[in-house]
């Protein structure tokens, strides 16, 4: 299926690993043209280099999406001369018992799950307005929408992604903006591998033990995060917007 994004350009926040690099690499082999924001310049690079290789346009920025949002967008729009899809995939998932977590954690975890994501939409939507359309897509966790104990600050900060997502799209509708989120399950990233680290097992113990709590039997692979967002972002899911999309293997308690 030829998902229409071929010449697009699309930015990625968290971009280096994991998901985010499944998904820069996702629409580079779609003929997209990305920009990618991370924090680590040695990973950077090598997924631009990946990307490159695609036989696409990369444009590699080490930053904070808490700080650099601006920076990144108007790099991309510089570069590229338009931003057609947003992908607000910065930060992890640390979940705490309510008591564990102070001020300083909340806060920090707010900046990276919510107000970094505002402050990205803030910067894109005037140019997509111009351009004529756009699709802005907020990665989540599906147990955001049935949180439970001992999963704070980090279900608060995606369950407000999510319902900022929603009420976007309702408004940027009429400009042809599509707002989207996709809802993580439990996916091989580098962040469950240092978790398998910090409880003293092997990633494969981790990952075995993990499958079991998944009701199609496996943990998902970033690029099954990355389908699914490519799809979201594509002209396929043009009637699309303010839908979570789970990507969980049937983990969620929610329709």
């Amino acid at each position: 299926m030829d998902l229409g994004l071929k010449g697009k350009v699309v930015a990625i926040t968290g971009g280096s690993e994991g998901i985010g690099r499944a998904t820069a690499l996702r629409f580079a082999m779609e003929g997209a043209n990305v920009a990618i924001l991370a924090r680590r310049a040695e990973p950077l690079g090598k997924t631009a280099g990946e990307i490159e290789a695609l036989g696409t346009q990369v444009l590699a920025m080490t930053g904070d999406a808490t700080t650099d949002m601006k920076r990144f967008i108007d790099a991309t729009v510089e570069r590229f001369g338009r931003v057609d899809v947003l992908v607000n995939n910065a930060g992890g998932s640390g979940q705490l018992a309510f008591d564990k977590v102070d001020d300083k954690g909340w806060r920090e975890d707010m900046e990276v799950k919510l107000f970094a994501p505002i402050e990205g939409v803030r910067c894109v939507v005037p140019h997509m307005k111009k351009q004529g359309g756009g699709s802005i897509i907020m990665l989540t966790m599906s147990a955001a929408a049935t949180p439970g104990a001992n999963q704070v600050p980090t279900v608060v900060s995606r369950s407000a992604g999510a319902a900022l997502a929603k009420a976007l799209s309702k408004e940027l509708g009429p400009f042809n903006i599509r707002v989207n989120v996709a809802c993580v399950g439990k996916i091989k990233t580098p962040q469950q591998e240092r978790s398998a680290k910090r409880l003293g097992r092997t990633v494969e113990e981790h990952f075995a033990a993990q499958a079991k709590t998944v009701p199609l039997g496996r943990m998902g692979e970033p690029a099954d995060l990355a389908n699914a967002i490519a799809f979201l972002a594509s002209s396929a899911a043009s009637y699309i917007t303010g839908t979570c999309l789970n990507v969980d293997g049937g983990t969620s308690g929610v329709l």
